[in-house]
């Protein structure tokens, strides 16, 4: 018999992080989905679905400010946070002084279920504004590896509480392009798993060639007019220059970036630090005890 997990309800602080991302697009109207007469290689014409992201990069810096500058308030209630107040400390989303167009940075710590927060906020973005073509971009085998298993667990989970009949995910594979034209046709819910290697510009990926299989079409084609929205897994390890020519390539409509560790931060908009997953009892103390001379106990806690 096939093991089943049972999933309580969403703690308080993933529901924050979630609730962050989709408000960060408030005023998005529902149908956010565009359509296209396209060839996919396999039919002379064929209709392909994107995103479609309405909303102004003058909506959306204003729906930016008004999260952070709540989020600060939340942790800071001995004050109100003006939007141009920078607020150090643990827990405290410094409001964005420079906005660098449709990067939002998700910090958690490790262990608090950072992956179940993206494919939660992946359904949530679907149900509150119909965005349909999503691709997790990951570092490493091991991580895709590791994205592929909380799908096919959540998969049910998810599916009940969002009410989805039909969805689909799978693993970019470049020996199998073809799967590429579901991803471009499909009006409902998909989402895809791809390794940074799989489009980093390397003169051997398939993804940039002309193919035969496809009578000619490019597989970045098919991608690229989905306008995906990018769910991007460590991104400490792929902020190359490289790395973001390449994800640039997907033509995506935003990034959503999630890591405890981050080298960049881009219009963050929620934070879990250590101190607050401790402090909440989410991550387990460690105690190690060592004697001095002095025969005094020392307690760290990590």
């Amino acid at each position: 018999m096939a093991l089943k997990l049972q999933f309580d309800n969403t703690l308080s602080y993933q529901q924050d992080a979630v609730q962050q991302a989709i408000d960060l697009f408030e005023w998005q109207p529902i149908m956010g989905s565009e359509f296209q007469l396209g060839t996919t290689g396999m039919f002379d014409s064929e209709l392909w679905v994107g995103n479609y992201l309405s909303l102004s990069q003058n909506a959306i810096f204003e729906n930016l400010q008004k999260i952070q500058e709540r989020f600060n308030t939340q942790k800071v209630t001995s004050k109100t946070l003006g939007l141009e107040t920078e607020t150090q400390g643990f827990g405290i989303i410094p409001v964005s002084k420079q906005f660098e167009w449709m990067h939002f940075s998700v910090e958690m710590e490790t262990g608090t279920g950072k992956t179940y927060v993206y494919l939660k906020t992946i359904y949530e973005l679907y149900k509150t504004y119909g965005f349909k073509k999503f691709i997790i971009v990951v570092p490493s085998i091991a991580i895709k590896e590791g994205t592929l298993k909380n799908l096919q667990i959540t998969t049910e989970h998810f599916g009940k509480e969002y009410d989805i009949k039909i969805m689909k995910y799978f693993v970019y594979d470049s020996k199998k392009p073809s799967i590429l034209r579901d991803f471009a046709v499909s009006n409902d819910l998909r989402i895809m798993i791809m390794n940074i290697d799989a489009f980093n510009k390397k003169e051997a990926n398939k993804i940039y060639q002309n193919l035969d299989s496809m009578n000619g079409v490019r597989p970045i084609d098919l991608i690229k007019w989905t306008k995906p929205i990018l769910i991007v897994d460590e991104p400490q390890n792929m902020e190359s220059e490289k790395s973001k020519s390449a994800m640039s390539e997907l033509n995506y409509s935003f990034t959503l970036r999630y890591s405890a560790t981050h080298k960049e931060l881009y219009n963050q908009i929620y934070r879990l630090t250590p101190i607050d997953a401790y402090d909440m009892w989410l991550v387990k103390k460690i105690e190690v005890n060592s004697v001095s001379s002095q025969e005094k106990t020392i307690t760290k806690h990590i």
